[in-house]
């Protein structure tokens, strides 16, 4: 059976609980470091609440295996007690991603999707396993970004196609990493793969990159955050503003965009009024190759 950092799977709202374009995580480990908290429950806009499975083992060595208990029909089970919490502590020993304090880019298997398997004898493996789950599904579901490290890791987004923001619901990607952990165990027991594994499971979010411009037209009725480059007095300089996409020219591979009706495009000395006219008039085109990044704006 596959091992994980524990056997608890933790599901989180990422960093931007009061976004509406909320990230939600699943986490599977091997061992109970995390306690939960008793705190009244919270409510924030476009989230949900977070639950967890907990062994009842607090073996912090991940080399132990979880304590079962036999089935109804002779077969083992996982002593879990399910609780859900709105208020949990994320386990010190996890390990979080080597690159997250260097600037995202497209295709590092993060905020900037795209596979990145570090050349471990394991990935194409794991990569197939998650690919055959996602394929059963009958959510459309894709993989936004996959990546795995040397140190036994499994990193999946999941990008939901009909959602506006491409954020699956919790239960679904609690649903996907059931079924990927459960295949997982069973290639570990055939020796196919490292049976100490972790996986964790999560959605994008606003924090995603944008391809140029292949993704611009699925967000085009949102503000994105927009850092291009202008040539100002035979200088280029890199600005950034908050835009909402006019159109996209693909013979001449310009996007032309305007700027969006948000606090970070008004007069400070306006008090809150919207736009002026010339703002609203105001278009700018730029090239493909000119935009250095493009986020979804969070207000």
């Amino acid at each position: 059976m596959v091992r994980y950092q524990s056997l608890s799977a933790l599901f989180r709202a990422s960093r931007r609980l009061t976004s509406p374009a909320t990230c939600f995580s699943v986490r599977q480990f091997s061992s109970s470091l995390l306690l939960p908290k008793t705190t009244p429950p919270r409510y924030f806009p476009f989230s949900s609440s977070i639950s967890r499975f907990y062994s009842s083992s607090s073996s912090p060595s991940p080399s132990v295996r979880p304590p079962k208990s036999a089935g109804s029909n002779g077969d083992e089970e996982d002593t879990f007690e399910y609780k859900t919490t709105d208020d949990v502590e994320v386990i010190e020993d996890w390990e979080e991603e080597e690159d997250e304090e260097v600037e995202s880019y497209l295709g590092d298997g993060g905020d900037g999707g795209g596979i990145v398997l570090r050349d471990v004898p394991w990935g194409e493996k794991v990569l197939s396993i998650a690919a055959e789950v996602l394929k059963q599904s009958e959510e459309e579901l894709e993989l936004f970004a996959f990546k795995t490290s040397p140190r036994g890791y499994i990193y999946v987004r999941l990008d939901k196609l009909s959602n506006e923001y491409g954020c699956p619901t919790m239960d679904k990607l609690e649903e996907f990493s059931r079924e990927f952990k459960k295949r997982l165990d069973d290639a570990g027991a055939e020796k196919v793969i490292p049976e100490d594994l972790a996986l964790e499971v999560s959605s994008p979010g606003a924090e995603r990159l944008l391809r140029v411009p292949e993704d611009l037209p699925r967000f085009k009725e949102m503000p994105m955050t927009v850092s291009y480059v202008e040539e100002t007095n035979s200088r280029k300089v890199v600005k950034t503003a908050v835009f909402l996409l006019e159109s996209i020219d693909a013979e001449s591979d310009n996007c032309v965009w305007k700027l969006a009706d948000v606090k970070e495009n008004r007069d400070p000395e306006s008090k809150g009024r919207p736009l002026s006219r010339k703002q609203k008039d105001l278009r700018i085109t730029l090239p493909f190759t000119d935009h250095k990044k493009i986020n979804l704006y969070l207000d």
